[in-house]
């Protein structure tokens, strides 16, 4: 089945890898609503090389530019704008890929719509995951992962049956910092916070991966994709990336999906499942990569990691909270406001003081956000 693609965050990271495999893939795949927050060079480049047929712009002043700029075509604004992207009615699947909890209700929009989602968005899932998947069911969609990690796990479950699961392995590479003293750590400027050793990400997922908070949000996210119990999702630092994840089963076996590090195989996945197309990537070299480490983390050094899964073991309004606080106070550091050990120690402190409760809607969950977010910006 040809597949139409409405791309939510086509400016950011996974979205220009998600338009590099859509150049590869061919005819039978096309864009046809693309979506970003305020880049309107690229996103005016994207539009002359894929011809959507709807453009959304969050910030509606750029929106007003790109419309100036690009007169035949239709670009709505806002988050509305967003929405009507999600839900494109010539779309039968959506890429979401804005980061942030800003992801949350067009993806949301894009399950009321019935469009199958290939999700990147792991703060979705972290803020409102009961409430998306809940959703997904109800109306036959399907959430294929995005995340490396997350598409590795997909992958390794295919066939099987989930109550033969013994527990989730989520890998990490574990940051630039992994191996710092405590007096290096002291020292961390945004500079070297930014410079993973791996991959090449935004600077909010760069920071996430630093603190390792992006694994607590893994981790988080695998529960409400995969209906694993969080203990029984266990984080491994592996600095060389190859292996993406392993599940391992009842019987002591385990499947793990292994490719060199790029974003293109699992987007590309997610896009043509359940087929399987040619690839872009050359045949892996074991003998290039003879070495494969793992490590656990250090959860003292690493306190973010800790965070999340007190965060979603207090369930209700706390995994939510925790996630509008540190994106909040992960944007402060990177504006120099604060150092990176507060990251933590300031996401913590607001943590505790949280009463938790429970969240049952959209609404519920953005007053949530939106509480955290007043909060987080006092300190």
């Amino acid at each position: 089945m040809a597949k139409r693609i409405a791309l939510l965050g086509s400016t950011g990271s996974i979205g220009v890898n998600t338009l590099n495999v859509m150049r590869h893939l061919g005819e039978e795949y096309s864009v046809v609503a693309i979506a970003a927050h305020s880049n309107i060079d690229l996103l005016e480049n994207q539009a002359h090389e894929f011809h959507p047929a709807l453009i959304a712009v969050f910030d509606e002043e750029k929106a007003k530019l790109l419309r100036n700029r690009l007169p035949s075509y239709e670009i709505v604004s806002g988050m509305e704008g967003i929405k009507s992207v999600a839900a494109f009615s010539e779309a039968n699947f959506v890429v979401s890929a804005m980061t942030g909890t800003l992801g949350l209700e067009p993806t949301l929009a894009a399950i009321e719509a019935g469009k199958d989602v290939g999700l990147a968005n792991k703060e979705a899932l972290v803020s409102g995951g009961s409430l998306v998947m809940s959703r997904a069911s109800q109306k036959g969609c399907r959430i294929l992962p995005i995340d490396s990690e997350h598409s590795a796990i997909f992958q390794c479950l295919e066939g099987e049956k989930h109550s033969t699961v013994r527990r989730i392995i989520l890998t990490a590479s574990g940051g630039p910092f992994r191996n710092y003293t405590s007096e290096q750590i002291a020292n961390i400027t945004v500079q070297t916070a930014l410079g993973h050793p791996t991959w090449k990400m935004g600077p909010k997922i760069t920071i996430d991966c630093s603190t390792l908070m992006n694994k607590g949000l893994e981790m988080i996210e695998a529960h409400w994709l995969f209906g694993v119990s969080p203990s029984e999702i266990e984080v491994v630092v592996h600095p060389q990336s190859i292996i993406h994840s392993l599940v391992e089963f009842v019987d002591g076996s385990m499947l793990a999906q292994l490719s060199e590090p790029t974003m293109t195989i699992p987007i590309q996945y997610a896009i043509t499942y359940p087929q399987r197309c040619m690839g872009t990537m050359q045949p892996f070299n074991f003998l290039k990569n003879g070495t494969l480490q793992f490590f656990a983390p250090d959860m003292l050094k690493f306190r973010c990691l800790q965070l999340a899964y007190d965060a979603i073991e207090l369930g209700g309004s706390m995994p939510c909270y925790m996630n509008a606080a540190n994106e909040v106070i992960v944007n402060n550091f990177l504006e120099g406001r604060g150092t990176w050990e507060q990251i933590a120690t300031r996401l913590e402190d607001l943590m505790q003081k949280h009463k938790v409760h429970p969240v049952n809607s959209l609404d519920d969950i953005l007053a949530v956000d939106a509480l955290a977010r007043r909060q987080a910006s006092r300190l």
